[in-house]
């Protein structure tokens, strides 16, 4: 019984996959097929948007991609990546999912920041601010309630639960905390996960 009960369920998310294909393959930068926005509570900028086939987007994300100068925003979601409930994802300049990325809920993703200059001017009203560009490599996993303001992730990473990355993380490391800090590094030659010295 349980099998059979995967196999609708896996047929439902063909389907809806194939729905969701029909409906919006006009209004995205790039749509391929497999590719899946469940329920959004918000997309901004969809022009700027592209979903590489097989890439899933849970609950009530929010994809914000804006042209706030010269620069035509990129947002990008690799092949095979699954971004979780509530996630909130913002670019201004360029922000890219490997192939196979894996996020918890409630990630912050962004590449830019509110200016905050002004002190006569509401931050809310002033400008936003590109930091820089940011980039999650193939395989990594990031962690509930994380939040990656313009950095770098390496590939195959993995960023615990409510880190703040505000700095690149290298291949194949471990980083928690606030600011996130690698804590464990993948030994190529001894083929072994290895603490570092925090």
């Amino acid at each position: 019984m349980n099998s059979f009960k995967k196999i609708i369920r896996s047929q439902l998310m063909r389907c809806r996959m194939l729905l969701f294909y029909v409906l919006n393959k006009g209004k995205f930068k790039r749509l391929e097929i497999k590719s899946l926005i469940m329920h959004p509570l918000r997309i901004e900028g969809p022009e700027y948007i592209s979903l590489l086939s097989g890439a899933v987007i849970q609950d009530h994300a929010f994809l914000y991609a804006e042209k706030i100068d010269e620069h035509e925003p990129e947002l990008i979601i690799g092949r095979g990546s699954v971004l979780g409930n509530y996630n909130h994802i913002a670019a201004v300049r360029r922000v890219v999912f490997g192939d196979n990325v894996l996020t918890s809920d409630r990630v912050y993703i962004s590449d830019n920041l509110h200016g905050f200059e002004n002190i006569n001017v509401p931050v809310m009203h002033q400008p936003l601010q590109f930091k820089a560009e940011v980039s999650i490599g193939d395989g990594s996993w990031i962690g509930e309630n994380v939040s990656i303001i313009g950095a770098r992730i390496g590939k195959n990473c993995v960023i615990g639960a409510n880190a703040v990355v505000t700095a690149d993380i290298p291949d194949y490391s471990v980083a928690v905390g606030i600011p996130a800090t690698v804590i464990k590094k993948y030994n190529l030659q001894n083929r072994m996960w290895v603490k570092t010295g925090r």
